[in-house]
């Protein structure tokens, strides 16, 4: 029986793409699941595709409204932060109100949400949380301007609370996928290693919340070689373009 049967899963971005295939995968464990989106219609109609959820329209990036439905909430043993925005953006096309969107969503919100959500876990001494970071975020890449940063910012995030909540009770994990096919990378006008389905990275992100495990980084072998990156001087990474 999967570890996940009979618990209660808050997933944050899951209307379509990797969360939706997420939401499939808990819903098929055996875990009930509050579903949110900004979209009330998606996640109604993901919803009925499910025929087990609970939907939680939700915009990350309302102060307001992020209190409201994590005061809404009941019971919850883990929350699942997957909310992504991506433009794809080099230096020469800047567009601050782009990036500031990007980090907003994929940071800010994540700060948000895990406001409400931390300190009920922290209290009673259990709890799962698991971040849906990015390869990106391990080194700077071309055209990932917002982008790369709120991934490298999330990384350094979970990598922190890793260290503060060690004993707690309180189970925290990363998942940094590569390219996944979905209506954001269709934006990329350029060669994406393995680029893998929404139903395949979502095996991994539910494999690994089987585990106490903390980082996660797939596919291999792309995600190795990012992490190389990560390790060589500037000189060598910023020697050919």
């Amino acid at each position: 029986m999967s570890r996940l049967s009979g618990k209660t899963y808050w997933l944050i971005g899951a209307s379509e793409g990797l969360g939706r295939e997420i939401a499939k995968g808990l819903v098929g464990a055996g875990a009930h699941v509050i579903v949110s989106a900004r979209s009330k219609q998606r996640l109604q109609e993901l919803t009925w595709a499910l025929g087990a959820a609970t939907p939680l329209a939700l915009d990350v990036t309302d102060d307001g409204a992020v209190k409201a439905a994590a005061e809404s909430l009941d019971e919850i043993d883990g929350v699942i932060y997957n909310a992504g925005a991506y433009v794809p953006m080099r230096s020469q096309a800047w567009d601050s109100g782009a990036a500031l969107a990007m980090m907003d969503v994929n940071y800010g919100g994540a700060l948000r949400v895990l406001g409400h959500v931390l300190p009920r876990f922290i209290a009673k001494e259990a709890g799962s949380i698991t971040l849906v970071g990015s390869l990106a975020g391990y080194r700077g890449l071309p055209a990932a301007i917002g982008y790369g940063a709120s991934k490298a910012a999330l990384i350094s995030l979970a990598e922190t609370m890793r260290h503060d909540l060690r004993g707690s009770g309180v189970t925290v994990r990363i998942v940094n996928p590569g390219f996944i096919k979905t209506r954001l990378t269709d934006k990329n006008d350029f060669e994406m290693p393995q680029l893998m389905s929404a139903e395949t990275a979502a095996h991994h992100v539910l494999s690994a919340m089987e585990h106490r495990r903390f980082r996660t980084d797939f596919p291999r072998p792309f995600s190795w070689v990012i992490k190389a990156l990560a390790l060589l001087p500037d000189w060598a990474v910023y020697r050919f373009r």
